[in-house]
């Protein structure tokens, strides 16, 4: 009876040490993931009445044929930035942008999204669709792809493949992820929100590694 008490007794120990572990791995996977109608509270000055002690810039060069709508844009973007005290130039002569924060910057955040804005704009994505990075709940990723198939005949295949007749792949891409997605040259860029984000990236990888886009979009609209 002893004997089978101590069995008894060593099994429950076992067992509550791998409901332990097993709860400690939940916890962790949780940590991890957002949760649903989660909204982060906005950043207010209030929470950063000093503003930041030092400077901040970034800079990033643009392709010859974005100059002419750049141009035209620009006026949008330093209206965008100026908003977040967050000043923005553009250099015609050296094909350039670039941001940096003023003293009445108080989001330490918000150069970060104003690097992102240039970037997207660098790549061809439109003004209406980049400064929406300038929102809480927006992020992007720019995939290059130019390096991940080294025929060159068979890389343009692939990136055929992921925009599909008219469009038609990438946009079904579009409407499952809710992302904006850009194929432009050797980079895909990508809008939305963080969990689209992650689809459209293995989509992306997916398809250079010769998996037909279908097969993950389907996946996806049966889930």
């Amino acid at each position: 009876m002893a004997s089978s008490a101590t069995g008894d007794g060593m099994s429950e120990a076992q067992t509550s040490e791998k409901s332990k572990k097993t709860k400690n791995q939940v916890d962790e996977s949780e940590l991890l993931t957002v949760p649903d109608g989660w909204k982060e509270p906005q950043f207010t000055k209030d929470d950063n009445p000093r503003g930041l002690l030092e400077e901040s810039s970034f800079a990033t060069l643009f392709p010859k044929y974005r100059e002419a709508y750049l141009k035209e844009c620009w006026p949008l973007v330093e209206k965008a930035l100026g908003e977040a005290h967050i000043k923005a130039s553009l250099d015609l002569i050296e094909g350039s942008m670039s941001v940096c924060t003023t003293k009445k910057t108080f989001d330490p955040y918000a150069i970060v999204r104003a690097r992102d804005l240039i970037k997207l704009l660098a790549r061809s994505v439109p003004f209406e669709q980049a400064v929406r990075i300038l929102q809480d709940d927006v992020a992007c990723d720019i995939i290059k792809i130019g390096t991940l198939v080294r025929n060159r005949e068979r890389f343009v295949k692939r990136r055929q493949r992921l925009i599909g007749p008219k469009g038609s792949t990438l946009k079904a891409l579009e409407l499952l992820t809710s992302c904006y997605v850009m194929v432009q040259g050797n980079t895909v860029s990508a809008l939305g929100p963080f969990n689209g984000l992650k689809e459209v990236r293995k989509v992306v990888m997916d398809t250079m590694k010769n998996i037909h886009p279908i097969y993950n979009i389907k996946v996806r609209s049966e889930t």
